[in-house]
């Protein structure tokens, strides 16, 4: 049968999706983020395997992996599309701001400690996202999903932020980094797979990451207390296409990979993102239901109004300067006109 023909009608319902076939047979390799991690095992694998295949009425067939899988750093992910070996790949922005600093504006810690106001920002962050994926990796931006706020896990005791002082801390992002430092805390650059071992052997007292990532790797078992101001945004995954791998296709398929993956795979993550962290610290905590397991007895350390002033006067007077003088005065200034319109934050 003519798949031309086909580009130009939609099938009928099936299996509760509504499919349109492309115009090509098209197969995808596609590099996941974390394949442990709750984002990969309950958004990203359904959707490149079940979801678009069965979309686009079997004309889209996808070759998944995952970047640790492969043996490849997160950092690395984007350099790699550019050249073109693999087709999509996931990755969180701020493992990749070593080649584009001007990315790490689209996670500012602290900005957003809600989701709703983390995907406003977001959202108002796309387009300066899209033209950096285009311009630093030769790729076409199609979506961003986050992982759950990013905060605190110590093994060490601690009451609030100002206990962190003199400790060593791995941050999540070089932003996070430089906030640690300028609390007199020793920020440590480690891979998110070496911290339970890290906290364990005393090599860090602390570590910073998405709470559901932290329960889903068992850092709880290699610590105590759990402070839930988000010191590292949201970790944003970026989903991009190499960019030739994008343009040779016909129009009816890339509308059919931007509708489904944008109404199937971001929202639903975003949807889940708005009551994370209360699920996560019931499960690391024990106070309250945990469906994604047996719950864990880390001792809840809740920000003070003061910490929040103290976190808030650092992003502002050190951390925000500090990426604006990084990213150029060009970057800085869209990011004010944009996100910082968005959140309530301007740079001087």
């Amino acid at each position: 049968m003519n798949r031309t023909l086909l580009a130009l009608t939609a099938a009928s319902v099936a299996g509760g999706l509504s499919t349109v076939a492309v115009a090509e047979d098209v197969e995808l390799s596609v590099v996941g983020s974390w394949s442990g991690l709750p984002l990969h095992r309950l958004y990203e694998q359904p959707f490149w395997t079940e979801t678009l295949p069965e979309a686009s009425g079997g004309t889209i067939t996808v070759n998944l992996t995952t970047f640790d899988q492969m043996g490849v750093a997160g950092g690395d992910v984007f350099r790699l599309l550019d050249e073109g070996v693999f087709d999509i790949g996931m990755t969180v922005a701020d493992y990749t701001v070593s080649d584009a600093p001007e990315l790490e504006g689209l996670d500012v810690p602290l900005v957003a400690t809600e989701a709703a106001d983390a995907q406003v920002m977001v959202e108002a962050a796309r387009p300066m996202v899209d033209d950096i994926m285009r311009d630093s990796f030769g790729a076409k931006l199609l979506a961003i999903a986050p992982y759950p706020p990013q905060v605190v896990f110590c093994n060490a005791e601690i009451a609030g932020l100002a206990d962190l002082e003199g400790l060593k801390v791995r941050g999540s992002g070089r932003m996070t980094t430089q906030f640690l430092e300028a609390l007199g805390a020793e920020g440590v650059n480690l891979g998110f797979s070496e911290v339970p071992g890290a906290l364990e052997r005393g090599v860090i007292d602390c570590a910073i990451t998405g709470s559901g990532s932290g329960y889903s790797a068992g850092w709880w078992e290699s610590s105590t207390h759990l402070m839930t101001l988000p010191l590292g945004g949201w970790d944003a995954v970026v989903t991009a296409m190499n960019l030739e791998k994008w343009e040779s296709l016909d129009e009816a398929t890339q509308t059919l990979i931007q509708t489904q993956i944008t109404e199937n795979f971001e929202a639903p993550a975003w949807a889940a993102a708005a009551d994370a962290l209360e699920t996560d610290i019931a499960c690391l905590t024990g106070s309250g239901d945990c469906p994604a397991g047996d719950p864990a007895d880390m001792t809840l350390v809740e920000p003070t109004e003061a910490d929040v002033e103290t976190a808030n006067r650092v992003l502002l007077e050190t951390v925000l300067p500090d990426w604006a003088e990084r990213a150029g005065d060009d970057w800085a200034q869209r990011w004010s006109d944009t996100v910082g319109a968005a959140v309530g934050v301007q740079l001087d």
